[in-house]
């Protein structure tokens, strides 16, 4: 079993910043892929990003390149999202997610999931 606990989420206006974390539980963090998703009101969950485990590779949804920067630290068991330049179209409840395998963008290759945190950015 593994716990996630995202924090970071608040409301800002639009060209901010925030940076999300994810704390991670029950498991070799180390060893596993992860990543963020997002789901407005109304949507599905989307891709985001995710990191490798060793944190060498990354990828993108093309919505959010040159904008969010995912990273991990393995010592503290935690995955973080830096998003900048938030545009309205950003705000909804950004989850993170434990994984398996390789890096992907399937929602149901992650095994884990986090409760979300909100990101609500006024224009």
């Amino acid at each position: 079993q593994v716990q996630l606990v995202e924090s970071g989420g608040g409301s800002v206006q639009a060209g901010g910043s925030l940076r999300l974390s994810c704390a991670a539980s029950g498991r070799t963090f180390s060893s596993y892929t992860m990543g963020w998703f997002r789901q407005a009101p109304g949507k599905e969950r989307d891709f985001v990003a995710a990191i490798s485990w060793s944190g060498t590779n990354t990828y993108y949804a093309d919505s959010v390149k040159g904008r969010f920067t995912i990273s991990r630290d393995n010592a503290k068991n935690t995955v973080y999202l830096q998003m900048n330049s938030l545009t309205p179209e950003d705000t909804a409840a950004y989850y993170c997610a434990f994984g398996g395998g390789g890096i992907t963008t399937r929602a149901d290759a992650y095994n884990y999931w986090g409760q979300g945190t909100q990101v609500t950015v006024s224009s």
